[in-house]
């Protein structure tokens, strides 16, 4: 078996890792039961490009449980744990090629060998993976069936690709599902930034002020969650709708070169580039800390932040102290990279249970449906949001009423008014 991890030697960990992480996934093990008997998956090869984390080790062992034949890259390289990669290659016999810290080559290196698998089926998170298939192997993406994209970023590149007319397969934006946006986005990202932060830090929340940049659902998990440990939170937005709605949440809603002058904390959640700029670095207190939680490395500007740097440090494991001409000290956490998963350990279990499980499910709608669906962007099907969400209650013991035929007719008629 071809593949590229660290050190197998670190696979008994990862291991234990990995089974920590599926006690707190029921939804996910109950889908890998149901696959393990049906072989829904069988016959076909799947291509994954998603942060190797234990979550995804359960992700992967599911499809592999169903019958494909899984091959994993990492889509971040400092979100990769090299632990579970091991442990995939070693007792689970998916091959794996990812290294945490891999430089820019190894890591397109290691998303080509993934696609000299011939995939018939992508796993995406950010798009990477499509659109290094569309831009340098055109042909090969016409033996894809079907895709799946993880989170915000990817959706938007991959609309853009078949706004242009050039997506050569289906793909499901997972990342729209109501059971994975409104709660990893939101839960999963808010609680793991803070984390993210606190580790690299180990700096006071309360009682500081804590800039968000953008309001969506991920931004309104971090905000949440700062406010929740005391911090007195502002954010910052270019939509007038998402910016009203901050206010109406009690938020103090500024323009990013205002925040600059008073914030302590500033995290970007954009999914857009230079959010964070050089004219307002030099507007920033001395101590300011800067972090990044959307998923590419674009959203703060450190190129021009180097412009205006007169030396550069590392002062803790995942922080950088730059110093500028004016002398004052700025720090960037994990190299502008994603926060949650450079500096702490990315979404909890439990949230990643209902994003995966998506995956897993839309894969195998994908297989059952690979001749009406057309190159397009599709939303998850209703019935597959439900039922997960359905699962999910039942996995934590909850029970909700059901609409009593006198409603389900009420509902789909238009006769009875006042």
């Amino acid at each position: 078996m071809d593949y590229h991890v660290k050190d197998l030697n670190l696979a008994e960990e990862g291991l234990k890792l990995i089974e920590w992480a599926e006690m707190d996934m029921p939804v996910l093990r109950i889908i890998r039961e149901r696959f393990a008997k049906e072989k829904p998956l069988s016959g076909y090869r799947i291509g994954a490009c998603l942060h190797i984390t234990t979550e995804t080790a359960n992700l992967a062992r599911t499809l592999k449980e169903g019958g494909a034949e899984v091959y994993l890259c990492a889509s971040n390289p400092l979100s990769t744990k090299d632990e579970v990669a091991s442990a995939l290659v070693k007792y689970f016999e998916i091959p794996v090629f990812a290294l945490r810290g891999e430089d820019r080559d190894t890591y397109y290196s290691h998303i080509k060998a993934v696609l000299d698998r011939r995939p018939h089926i992508t796993i995406d998170d950010g798009a990477d993976l499509v659109s290094t298939l569309h831009r340098e192997r055109p042909d090969q993406a016409e033996e894809v069936i079907g895709g799946t994209e993880e989170t915000t970023t990817g959706v938007i590149r991959l609309r853009a690709l078949a706004r242009d007319g050039l997506l050569r397969y289906p793909i499901i934006a997972v990342n729209d599902a109501q059971t994975k946006h409104l709660f990893d986005n939101r839960y999963g990202t808010g609680q793991s930034t803070i984390d993210g932060i606190l580790r690299a830090t180990n700096r006071l929340i309360a009682g500081s002020v804590f800039v968000v940049a953008g309001y969506g659902w991920c931004g309104k998990g971090v905000a949440m969650r700062a406010r929740g440990m005391g911090a007195r939170v502002v954010i910052t937005e270019v939509d007038p709708l998402k910016a009203l709605e901050a206010v109406m949440d009690g938020y103090l809603v500024l323009p990013m070169n205002k925040a600059v002058k008073i914030g302590d904390f500033f995290v970007t959640v954009t999914g857009c580039k230079s959010v964070i700029r050089k004219e307002h670095f030099l507007e920033m207190k001395d101590g300011a800390i800067v972090a990044n939680s959307g998923h590419f490395d674009v959203e703060i500007d450190l190129r021009g932040l180097k412009e205006i740097t007169k030396n550069v440090r590392v002062i803790r494991p995942e922080v950088e102290e730059y110093t500028l001409i004016n002398g004052r000290r700025i720090y960037v956490l994990s190299q502008g990279r994603l926060v949650n998963l450079a500096s702490a350990e990315g979404h909890p279990s439990a949230v990643m249970d209902m994003s995966f499980a998506n995956q897993a499910l839309c894969v195998e709608y994908i297989i059952k449906n690979r001749e009406k669906l057309e190159k397009q962007v599709y939303l998850v099907p209703k019935e597959i949001d439900q039922e997960i969400a359905r699962l999910k209650l039942l996995s934590m013991g909850i029970e909700i009423d059901e609409l009593t035929e006198e409603q389900r007719k009420y509902l789909s008629s238009w006769e009875e008014g006042t």
